[in-house]
């Protein structure tokens, strides 16, 4: 079964971890690169390597970012020297962000980077950034314009967002291979990821929603949405943003016309007829990942939902 991903953040590196312990061996994930930024003169891919420390088994699960076994060192000799350390680099992390402007710097494209990085840690998985262009997401408070990284990072997303906006994408293309992992795809999950800064900018590159809606494969999502409330992060916050209710039915509505199903949690079964309505088939179960069991059972709950189809 191929199996393509659409990720960003914490909540989809459970996820995935979850679809290599069910058996999805022939993974493809395609990663947001709109929270890309620079640190230190590097270039920095958090999502991009939060996903591939998270499939070669090289994440710190605690923090849910970073490698393990991590040390900061760096960070507090940069200190001495007055530079910005509110972005924690770690050691071995770093050596990451110093491969990766290299290669770039010599002319690589992100793609072929992240592809090496890929491999030479051990993912389990293909890793192919959503585009190798520049795009990074922006948010608008009532002070002024932020990169994400200083909103989420810096500002701790206690600022009031008034707009988001995908900086760069509409003259992006999509990274080589992303358009044929979703077209040539069995099943295409996208992650429970936030909706708006995680997928939002996948979805904002030119191409990447037509072949969404013309892939023949089953799209499942996963609601990062129980209770009326973000699992973790600021997707509540964001949604409200873009005008989207905090619900199972703001995040369909975020998918909306090429989503299929979306897993929403047992508590939350009142919003499937306005899901059906939509054309999403809700489904039922437990989608707070707490274990590698429950990420595991998640993750085949997905395929199960996929193989069920859609509405109609």
């Amino acid at each position: 079964m191929r199996v393509t991903a659409l990720a960003g953040g914490t909540g989809a590196a459970k996820l995935l971890r979850g679809l290599l312990a069910a058996g999805a061996g022939d993974l493809t994930v395609v990663v947001n690169t709109g929270d890309d930024t620079e640190v230190w003169g590097l270039h920095v891919s958090p999502d991009l390597d939060t996903i591939t420390y998270a499939l070669a088994g090289r994440l710190d699960v605690t923090r849910g970012w970073g490698r393990a076994d991590e040390s900061f060192h760096c960070l507090e000799s940069m200190a001495a020297f007055d530079a910005p350390t509110w972005f924690s680099l770690g050691d071995r992390d770093l050596a990451t962000h110093l491969f990766r402007t290299q290669a770039l710097s010599a002319g690589r494209s992100l793609s072929h980077v992240v592809a090496e990085i890929a491999r030479r840690l051990g993912a389990r998985a293909g890793v192919v950034p959503m585009s190798d262009d520049r795009v990074r997401t922006r948010i608008r408070t009532p002070s002024g314009w932020l990169s994400f990284q200083e909103y989420f990072v810096r500002e701790k997303a206690r600022v009031e967002v008034i707009e988001v906006a995908y900086e760069g994408a509409a003259e992006a293309r999509p990274a080589p291979g992303v358009l044929t992992a979703i077209e040539d795809a069995d099943v295409v999950v996208v992650c429970p990821s936030n909706p708006v800064t995680s997928v939002g900018p996948i979805l904002a590159v030119p191409g990447i929603v037509s072949a969404l809606a013309a892939t023949r494969a089953t799209v499942v999502a996963v609601s990062p949405i129980i209770g009326g409330a973000a699992v973790s992060g600021p997707a509540g916050q964001l949604m409200t943003a873009r005008g989207l209710p905090v619900s199972p039915a703001g995040v369909a509505r975020a998918y909306a016309p090429w989503l299929d199903v979306l897993l929403i949690d047992a508590g939350d079964e009142r919003f499937a007829s306005d899901l059906e309505e939509a054309g999403v088939k809700a489904v039922a179960a437990g989608i707070l990942m707490t274990d590698g069991a429950s990420e595991a059972a998640l993750a085949r709950s997905a395929l199960d939902a996929a193989a069920r189809g859609r509405v109609g």
